[in-house]
């Protein structure tokens, strides 16, 4: 396990009871309230864990005392261990979430995260399809679909609608039927924190899950099917490792592509949507990012390669 994924869970061993039943407050809030998934819970409770396991090191019994200094030198311990700056980074953001929670709840007189920095990530380009890598891929997987098989049918409408919305692979996978309003080809999506946003597709893409709906989908319908627009092979709704599979399988068919997975196709859509003039503004909306930074990722994509084409073709570059 790498250290983006420690979570300490042999912290809890060494807690007060009362901190274990407070983790326990804690987990309920994460999942009841802030409809977490069970990965970012998780994750939350570990380094959380891994902050009071150092708060009862430094002899304090009672979440009453954490400050900031203790936050602080929490951080610090885990810089000298090693941790990634971007570890480092999560972990000071799930201590700020959690002592806000303290205080908003009356366990802390006031809330010491509120001043608590954290190291920045630093941020790589993500690797990117060129537009006619993205549709060399679509069309691989189209004609290994040309046999009718449903499956292959399937895989089509998945890949056309990844690339054509940019939406996250477990978003394409909690799609149902009613979701696909075809008339005016929208997709609503519901995101983190189950927020609902609606993400146009284009012209390919409405044909593919036509497609995959009335010709291919029935046959793989099964009584516990329910309303799961994509399913897989069983007839349940297919799940996220599948979709991982489906695309590192045919970014394979294409020369010279990178090997990208569903969230690369994200990258790739929200690359070619900028470089074709749209605002950053309604990328952040498509994409349901909820700061802009996160958008503005993408335009060091676009500008990385504006410099490289300008490098490659100006004679005074």
């Amino acid at each position: 396990m790498s250290d983006e994924q420690d979570t300490d869970g042999d912290d809890l061993a060494g807690l007060p009871e009362s901190m274990v039943r407070l983790l326990g407050d804690y987990e309920r809030h994460l999942v009841s309230e802030r409809d977490l998934t069970p990965h970012t819970v998780r994750a939350y409770l570990g380094d959380i864990s891994s902050l009071l396991d150092h708060c009862v090191r430094l002899g304090l019994d009672d979440v009453v005392d954490l400050d900031l200094r203790t936050l602080r030198s929490w951080l610090a311990k885990l810089q000298t261990t090693g941790r990634s700056r971007s570890t480092i980074a999560r972990r000071a953001t799930a201590a700020r979430v959690f002592t806000a929670w303290l205080h908003r709840t009356g366990r802390l007189p006031a809330d010491p995260g509120a001043a608590l920095g954290s190291p920045k990530k630093h941020k790589t380009l993500p690797a990117v399809l060129r537009a006619d890598e993205a549709e060399a891929l679509i069309r691989s997987a189209a004609e290994l679909a040309d046999d009718g098989t449903p499956v292959g049918i399937r895989d089509v409408a998945m890949l056309e609608l990844l690339y054509a919305t940019g939406i996250r692979v477990g978003e394409l996978v909690g799609l149902d039927i009613d979701d696909v309003d075809a008339e005016r080809r929208v997709v609503r999506v519901f995101g983190k924190g189950r927020k609902e946003r609606s993400v146009p597709y284009g012209t390919p893409a409405g044909r593919a899950v036509e497609r995959w709906l009335t010709s291919a989908r029935p046959s793989l319908w099964v009584e516990g099917s329910g309303a799961a627009l994509f399913l897989g092979m069983r007839g349940r709704r297919i799940d996220q490792r599948a979709v991982r599979d489906l695309v590192h399988r045919r970014i394979a068919d294409v020369a010279g592509a990178p090997d990208i997975g569903p969230h690369g196709l994200r990258h790739t859509a929200a690359t070619h949507l900028l470089e074709g003039g749209a605002d950053l503004r309604s990328v952040q909306e498509l994409l349901g990012h909820a700061s802009l930074a996160t958008t503005q990722l993408y335009t060091h994509v676009t500008t990385d390669r504006l410099r490289r084409a300008y490098q490659q073709a100006h004679p005074r570059a």
